[in-house]
Formats: structure tokens, C-alpha cells, sequence
């Protein structure tokens, strides 16, 4: 298990509002896209990180983290398990204060990594299925 509830709980409700989706374009048949819409609907500002920076659910998108000109506090990785061990880096580099790998995305590394730099971190589980579950836990 990566990631405690005590840890999902205080991610969600605790660390702040502004979440960077990587991995996050307009095609709706992705994963990310709906997350973002559910991240939305419980008050969460969504910022997307592509390639393509495209805007998403009317929100500016960004070719990276680095590209984004204020503070994030959750970075939401959609992105293959190969890739995701340097977006964790350049999350600790953008100062965010949690890192958010989703369903399937495993880097025991970068987990260990993140941890020891001191910002939350959640592996292997999606934040849709974590923020209905909270009015329950």
C-alpha cells in the first residue's frame, strides 16, 4: 500500500486546492480528463501539464510544471511508470507539497525519494475513487 487514509485524507482536504494533471489534454477518452472533472466538481483548481498545453475543462494548460508561473500544491501523475520517477523530481523541484501517482503508476524510487524530501506522496490510487470515500472514512 502506498499511501495511508491518514495520508489520502490529509491530501485531499489539507494541502491545498491547486493540483497540476500530468498527463492531462482535451481527449476525452483518457483517464485524466474525467479525474480532472471529478477534481473540479469537489473544488479543486486543475491545472494541465501536456505537451501540447492545451486548455482543459477552461483551465490553461502547460507544457510542464516548470512552465507554470505560480505555485501548485498536488501534482496528479497520469503518466507511464517509466516516466513517472522525473515528474516526482521535477515536482520537488516546483515546490509542490504532495505528489499524486495514479492507478498503475509505480515507481517505488521516486516514492522513497519523495517521501524523504518531506512532501506527501500517494502511489497506485486515484484521488475520484478517494474523494467520495472521505465523507465515510
Amino acid at each position: 500500500m502506498y499511501g495511508d487514509e491518514a495520508t489520502i485524507r490529509r491530501i485531499l482536504t489539507e494541502t491545498g486546492d491547486t493540483w497540476a494533471v500530468v498527463g492531462l489534454s482535451a481527449n476525452r477518452e483518457r483517464a485524466a480528463y474525467g479525474v480532472a472533472q471529478v477534481l473540479q466538481r469537489f473544488g479543486k483548481r486543475i491545472v494541465p501539464v501536456h505537451p501540447k498545453a492545451e486548455t482543459v475543462h477552461g483551465e490553461q494548460g502547460y507544457a510542464s510544471l516548470a512552465d507554470i508561473p505560480f505555485d501548485v500544491d498536488v501534482v496528479d501523475v497520469f503518466v507511464n511508470s517509466d516516466l513517472a520517477g522525473p515528474v516526482a523530481d521535477e515536482a520537488l523541484a516546483k515546490g509542490a507539497k504532495a505528489v499524486w501517482f495514479q492507478l498503475g503508476v509505480i515507481d517505488e524510487a521516486a516514492y522513497e525519494r519523495v517521501r524523504a524530501a518531506g512532501p506527501y506522496m500517494v502511489m497506485d490510487r486515484c484521488p475520484a475513487i478517494e474523494i467520495p470515500r472521505l465523507s465515510r472514512i
